[in-house]
């Protein structure tokens, strides 16, 4: 059986950790959702919510974007 999430269950490793740069560099998710939407990445402060709390897959593109705007390499971001 083919299993595609972390051990807690949520469907993303990089959550948690979206959700301390965001609140480290003060954001709100609406203005991470926003600064999101400036590179072309298309998220609102609900998929901000639900990628932060685990519910929501985040692909490649996303990730990359995220570890960009933070200035944080992939590594960090997942682990």
């Amino acid at each position: 059986m083919f299993i595609n999430r972390s051990n807690d269950g949520a469907n993303n490793l990089c959550g948690k950790n979206i959700s301390r740069f965001r609140m480290e560099a003060g954001y709100s998710q609406r203005a991470l959702a926003d600064k999101m939407q400036l590179v072309g990445i298309d998220l609102d402060k609900n998929a901000i919510q639900r990628i932060e709390c685990g519910k929501r897959f985040v692909t490649d593109i996303e990730l990359a974007a995220f570890a960009q705007h933070f200035g944080k390499t992939l590594e960090e971001l997942i682990s």
